[in-house]
């Protein structure tokens, strides 16, 4: 499953609108943090759960990381119904993160 990366709040905004479709898993991330990388490559595993992934970079969308209250990476939201349903900090496993999804949609 590829990422949809965010570039900008209407893009955010988006994400929001197609999570009243389906639920939406936000990564918020970093380049020079390596369990950024880990916890992507897990995620990018999670296939099948109808859900979507985005990407945000917070050195490029920092305004909105902290609008959104990201005060650790990585850090993973999920929306559904245009609203945050829950979100996790810390990398785990893809199998980890589907049990989390399954708990919560």
């Amino acid at each position: 499953m590829e990422f949809k990366e965010v570039k900008s709040k209407n893009e955010f905004k988006e994400a929001l609108e197609e999570s009243e479709k389906k639920p939406v898993l936000v990564d918020f991330w970093a380049e020079w943090c390596l369990p950024c990388k880990r916890l992507g490559k897990e995620l990018e595993k999670v296939e099948g759960f109808g859900t979507v992934l985005y990407k945000i970079n917070i050195d490029e969308m920092n305004d909105l990381a902290q609008e959104l209250q990201v005060r650790n990476i990585p850090h993973v939201k999920l929306y559904k119904d245009g609203k945050e349903a829950d979100s996790f900090s810390g990398v785990k496993k893809s199998d980890e993160v589907v049990d989390w999804i399954e708990e919560r949609v």
